[in-house]
């Protein structure tokens, strides 16, 4: 996927849809672009965490212990929970197509929240929202 093309999937997605310029340009040098195969897991539950995913193409299942709970399409993110808070993954990821993400280290995301406050308060802003739509469920 192009520059171009990454910058506007970062910018239409929830979690970095108010980030400036500036800042998605740092998201984009500071992560890697991965492709799966139809199939591969990605993540394994209780695994410990240290990537973020944006798919960039592709789609994913979320399994928890063995049962589907989730379908992630283009434009989805997960492991970000996990990534901030260095606690174990909650949910085996498996690609269901072939699947390219764009993968930010816990460590990379850490130093992007520290030099570009955006990211940090867009990451805030989404994980409430999260945490709300959890609550009222």
């Amino acid at each position: 996927m192009d520059h171009t093309q990454a910058m506007d999937l970062l910018k239409a997605t929830p979690l970095f849809g108010g980030v400036s310029g500036k800042g998605l340009r740092a998201i984009l040098t500071a992560a890697t672009e991965r492709t799966y195969d139809a199939d591969q897991k990605m993540v394994g539950e209780g695994d410990q965490g240290i990537g973020f995913y944006l798919i960039l193409k592709g789609s994913v299942d979320v399994l928890k212990g063995g049962s589907k709970v989730a379908h992630l399409g283009t434009g989805a993110f997960f492991g970000e929970m996990s990534v901030l808070s260095g606690a174990p993954r909650n949910a085996d990821v498996i690609a269901a197509e072939d699947t390219t993400c764009l993968i930010l280290t816990s460590w990379a995301l850490k130093s992007l929240i520290a030099s570009h406050p955006d990211v940090a308060m867009e990451i805030l802003q989404e994980l409430i929202r999260r945490l709300r739509e959890t609550e009222s469920s």
